[in-house]
């Protein structure tokens, strides 16, 4: 296969890997990073690629590798190693201090929040919230599966505008 057609094949291919790259990340220049990790990964790896194999698949097997060879890198980079003779300082949780204000606050106002939804939204996004299944709900309430995550996804979408302030806090 020629560099064009290479670089060809990876552009009709490179589209459907960005929905891939937010399920890894869950952020959106994070997603965007990875995805240009991954093509400059595979233009500079093009000879390693054998022709007639699944190019999408060697793209999203690249991907996965690069997210977790950068996660392990992060998580190494972040881990603090304390060669000290008092590591019980360090890991007792007596010495340190929690401020539990803001999250009291956060929780007051996701409450109050909740509490002002519709019945018909609040009913299944709270039993969804607890744990059941979407199918549980449908059969509890009496209602089709396509109406309960629809409830659930219109009770989000208010929370979610109700909550805008707490958008970028985690």
């Amino acid at each position: 296969m020629t560099a064009l057609e290479f670089t060809s094949n990876i552009g009709k291919v490179s589209k459907s890997l960005k929905p891939f790259a937010m399920k890894l990340t869950r952020d959106y220049e994070d997603a965007n990073d990875l995805l240009q990790d991954t093509l400059l990964k595979a233009f500079t790896n093009r000879d390693k690629y054998a022709d007639g194999t699944n190019l999408k698949a060697w793209l999203y097997t690249i991907m996965k590798n690069t997210f977790i060879t950068n996660y392990q890198r992060m998580v190494r980079k972040n881990t603090f190693i304390d060669t000290s003779d008092n590591l019980h300082y360090i890991n007792s949780m007596e010495s340190s201090t929690d401020n539990q204000a803001f999250s009291s606050f956060a929780m007051a106002d996701i409450t109050r929040a909740v509490s002002v939804l519709e019945d018909s939204y609040k009913t299944p996004f709270m039993m969804h919230y607890r744990g059941f299944k979407y199918h549980e709900i449908a059969e509890k309430l009496n209602i089709p599966i396509g109406t309960v995550k629809n409830r659930i996804h219109i009770a989000r979408k208010e929370l979610k505008d109700k909550l805008y302030m707490y958008e970028f806090t985690y």
